[in-house]
């Protein structure tokens, strides 16, 4: 109703574009975070991301402006780490998740920030994540450690599940507002499309491994 206001006062709805990028080890969820937000579903078992996954799905920032996020998901297996400079590169937002029962993928997830604003300076917003907390009884890094360390590096902080959706389209949304305003397009209406990239080219579908990627 609002929106209708508006388009009757001349105001016309304003659509941005933003590049945003999800960082840190392999199975801490971060293409579960990506599942959850762009199809409302979870997998159990996902396969490991080859390379990167792209996204892309809308949000509203407000009554009249909206955001076409362009999302990729980077695979966390050390021999793709050279490739994350590609992909983080001029992104307006960085969510970089560690898995809250995992002690030393929060270590990692540390580093990546350090990385992104050596790299980037301030030009990227980023948003440190725990990931899983409906593995809570499992916890091995706290809420205060995670929430202290994002303040030091001048970061938002959330705690999330992609099993459960807990705080998922809170983050995004979040960092949506958040995140530099590029120049509006000129596109309009909602998609989710989801494709994939690898470094060779070749389908991210790979054979399904045992361990949980969620």
């Amino acid at each position: 109703m609002a929106e209708q206001r508006n388009q009757a006062a001349g105001q016309r709805p304003t659509r941005f574009t933003y590049k945003f990028v999800l960082l840190g080890e392999s199975a801490v969820g971060k293409s579960s975070i990506v599942t959850r937000f762009a199809r409302n579903e979870f997998n159990q078992y996902n396969e490991s991301t080859i390379g990167a996954a792209f996204v892309t799905k809308d949000v509203a920032l407000d009554e009249m402006s909206t955001a076409t996020l362009r999302i990729w998901d980077t695979a966390g297996q050390e021999r793709y780490k050279s490739l994350a400079p590609m992909y983080y590169r001029n992104a307006e937002g960085a969510v970089v998740v560690y898995d809250i029962t995992q002690s030393e993928t929060f270590a990692k997830a540390k580093a990546w920030v350090s990385e992104l604003r050596r790299q980037n300076e301030s030009r990227t917003v980023i948003a440190l994540v725990g990931n899983k907390v409906d593995l809570a009884d499992k916890r091995t890094v706290t809420k205060e450690e995670g929430a202290a360390y994002a303040a030091e590096a001048g970061a938002l902080f959330f705690e999330t599940s992609a099993q459960n959706g807990q705080s998922v389209q809170t983050l995004f949304e979040e960092l949506a507002r958040k995140a530099p305003r590029p120049v509006a397009a000129q596109q309009q209406g909602s998609s989710v499309n989801v494709l994939s990239a690898s470094s060779g080219g070749r389908d991210s579908g790979n054979a399904m491994g045992n361990d949980c990627a969620c």
